[in-house]
């Protein structure tokens, strides 16, 4: 028994299941909601991660073709043995031949940033592209540009 007032209540569990009834729906909204956004950033997350990856797969191909963009002639022999020297208007032009000839209209402006040889030795690529979100939200940035970079070299073995 409670006392309010001067008066005697009878506690129930009824009544205090009524009681407890308006306190749950904005708890139950909340959490709803924070469930909601938090399934929004693990996609768009996931979105940009695999877009990175797909893009690096990409400049990984191009920087394999550019290594490989020499003639016979440019091949040296020295005393461990024949090594290869790149030039950076060859290495360019094959990567881009490389891009043409690849399924690239998955990309939103992809561009060819960078491709040449820094060293003689190895071909380096550098590729940029668009990436926007799945689902746009009021938390997330309408899209990013995304950059990577790849290097591949080409040796003779032994």
């Amino acid at each position: 028994m409670a006392v309010a007032d001067g008066r005697c209540r009878k506690i129930t569990a009824d009544r205090v299941a009524r009681e407890v009834d308006g306190s749950l729906l904005p708890l139950t909204i909340f959490f709803g909601f924070l469930s909601l956004v938090l399934i929004l950033v693990v996609v768009a997350a996931s979105s940009l991660y695999l877009e990175r990856k797909r893009l690096y797969t990409l400049a990984d191909g191009a920087a394999l073709v550019g290594a490989e963009a020499f003639e016979l002639d440019d091949v040296v022999l020295g005393p461990d043995g024949p090594t290869i020297v790149l030039d950076s208007k060859k290495v360019a032009a094959a990567t881009a031949g490389y891009l043409a000839s690849a399924p690239t209209s998955e990309f939103e402006s992809l561009r060819l940033e960078n491709a040449g040889t820094l060293d003689g030795k190895s071909a380096t690529v550098e590729l940029s592209a668009y990436w926007r979100p799945p689902m746009l939200t009021v938390l997330l940035p309408e899209g990013l540009r995304i950059e990577v970079t790849a290097t591949a070299r080409s040796v003779f073995s032994r």
